[in-house]
């Protein structure tokens, strides 16, 4: 029994890493928007695999507000709770609590049960820079990345990445940096991200999910991180909003384009 429990594992996880070699989509960050982006892309039959450093996706959402495990979520983004069965509950106004375990929990799995693959304990070295595209990743275990151990890493191919890393905007700084470019921002570059301001953020989380350089496309607070706008706290439409976003754009794109297939052998 327990050569038959290792070796299962074994098998089953090396074959589903062997399946995602190449994909449509990479996303980098499971937090909501990374996680709704998945679901969307997914749905719509893109080959889709998220990578998220910590052991458990979900970002900042688990731990709602210090620690308090409710979030808010404003009544634009209501729609998305609903095709998800997240379930809410009208607080005031516009506004609408939400548990935020049972919401990440939700995430989580409808991302998985639309077809998309999380790979987690998964850190980004690098990306892979074709001729001036970004077209794929540079991964390694997060372990790895964090003692600084000197461990070649492995690579993912794909038609389109995400920046989901939130605050960060862990890959569009390394792609700015490595590569000596502009981004589509006012300066240029990254701008970084300012202080709270909960209206705006929200209103401009959206504004700011874009191709921000061939192949590279931000969402979530990496959209804000990236274009120079502000934070929001605890509430979590404009995250969703983003995710869903982003998704659209990136399946109208590449429904124009052959679906990459898998790396075989």
């Amino acid at each position: 029994m327990e050569q038959i429990v290792s070796s299962g594992i074994i098998d089953s996880y090396f074959s589903k890493l062997k399946e995602n070699l190449a994909v449509d989509v990479a996303i980098v960050g499971g937090g909501p928007s990374g996680l709704v982006a998945a679901y969307y892309l997914a749905k719509t039959g893109k080959k889709v695999a998220l990578f998220e450093r910590k052991l458990a996706p979900g970002g900042g959402m688990w731990g709602g507000a210090m620690m308090f495990n409710e979030i808010m979520v404003q009544k634009e983004a209501l729609h998305i709770l609903e095709e998800l069965e997240i379930e809410y509950k009208h607080y005031r106004d516009d506004y609408y609590t939400v548990d935020s375990v049972h919401a990440t929990s939700a995430l989580t799995y409808h991302a998985t049960k639309a077809g998309a693959r999380i790979f987690n304990c998964t850190s980004i070295e690098d990306v892979v820079f074709h001729n001036n595209k970004v077209s794929g990743l540079v991964i390694n275990w997060a372990p790895v990345h964090r003692e600084g151990m000197h461990v070649d890493p492995l690579i993912i191919m794909a038609k389109a990445v995400i920046d989901g890393t939130g605050h960060d905007c862990e890959i569009v700084h390394t792609v700015a940096r490595k590569n000596d470019i502009k981004i589509d921002t006012p300066s240029g570059a990254v701008m970084g991200e300012r202080s709270l301001a909960v209206e705006e953020a929200e209103r401009t989380t959206v504004n700011n999910t874009k191709e921000v350089f061939p192949g590279l496309f931000v969402s979530g607070m990496a959209a804000n991180g990236t274009s120079g706008s502000y934070r929001m706290g605890p509430i979590f439409g404009g995250m969703l909003l983003s995710g869903q976003k982003v998704a659209r754009i990136i399946s109208e794109k590449l429904d124009k384009e052959p679906s990459m297939e898998t790396v075989k052998n």
